[in-house]
């Protein structure tokens, strides 16, 4: 059994600022270690419950924060940028027989610790087929598409909560409590260690190749953003269309399509973004 993880740093243990997941702070590399426990506890879950195959591929950032001197010998890890599926790369070899997100968050626009969506700023709300959407649920319609369950998901409470939206059947953990976008009541890793690992094991009940999922009809994914100049760089994109002045739309006939739109406006839209002004 394979189960790919895409392991996220907003969501992980004690994380509740944004100096905590920005490469090169001082309490990222303090909290790289609690992110690196999430990611073990749900390895040594997933093993303990018939896992014979563990990628965890980097979701968050640079992709590079994970500590592979730490990790799980049983894993292997995929680290760094930049790849054709972001943070689900590696379920498109189609034998993922299921998917963790570890380490989630909400979307942007959404309550929820350090919420947002690709972007830390600037966008404002994602919608998919007319539905708020953040990054777990973008990131399951790909999954969806390839017949690869999410069997896990792992954050604060409100991520947990999300999660019921798209992926109703998964384990969830919450490893701490929402009291604002930047402050958290957070469980110690000893015990966020054990819930993890506890879940994990559970979920791989769940976890089993399902038939990809095949629509008639297009992804239809909207995008609005908190500035009118960001909206008319995403339009850069061909087939992304301007449907107001701080929104963009575009379809796409499949969710692997769907995802790299996505992937090519956020892009530009961070590159339009300029010192203060945004």
């Amino acid at each position: 059994m394979r189960v790919l993880i895409s392991a996220d740093m907003e969501g992980a243990t004690g994380v509740t600022w944004p100096a905590d997941v920005e490469p090169g702070t001082e309490q990222w590399q303090r909290c790289r270690s609690m992110f690196t426990s999430d990611v073990n506890a749900a390895i040594a879950g997933l093993h303990a419950g018939g896992a014979t195959e563990v990628l965890v591929n980097e979701a968050h950032s640079t992709m590079r924060n994970l500590l592979l001197e730490r990790l799980d010998e049983r894993a292997s890890m995929l680290t760094g940028r930049h790849k054709d599926l972001s943070m689900v790369e590696g379920v498109q070899r189609g034998d993922v027989d299921g998917v963790v997100f570890l380490g989630y968050h909400c979307g942007a626009g959404e309550e929820g610790v350090l919420a947002h969506t690709y972007l830390p700023n600037s966008v404002t709300g994602v919608w998919l087929d007319g539905g708020t959407a953040g990054e777990g649920r973008l990131n399951a319609a790909v999954c969806a598409e390839f017949g690869a369950p999410v069997v896990l998901v792992t954050g604060d409470d409100k991520a947990c909560a999300d999660a019921a939206r798209y992926a109703p059947s998964a384990r969830t953990v919450a490893v701490k409590d929402h009291v604002s976008r930047y402050a958290a009541v957070c469980r110690p890793p000893g015990r966020t260690h054990a819930a993890i690992a506890e879940a994990a094991q559970d979920a791989m009940e769940l976890a089993g190749r399902t038939e990809p999922l095949r629509r008639a009809e297009p992804y239809g994914v909207e995008v609005e953003v908190d500035a009118e100049h960001l909206a008319g760089a995403a339009a850069v994109v061909p087939g992304v269309e301007r449907v107001g002045a701080r929104r963009v739309r575009y379809t796409s006939p499949t969710a692997y399509d769907m995802i790299r739109c996505f992937k090519a406006v956020t892009t530009l839209i961070s590159n339009a973004v300029e010192d203060r002004y945004g």
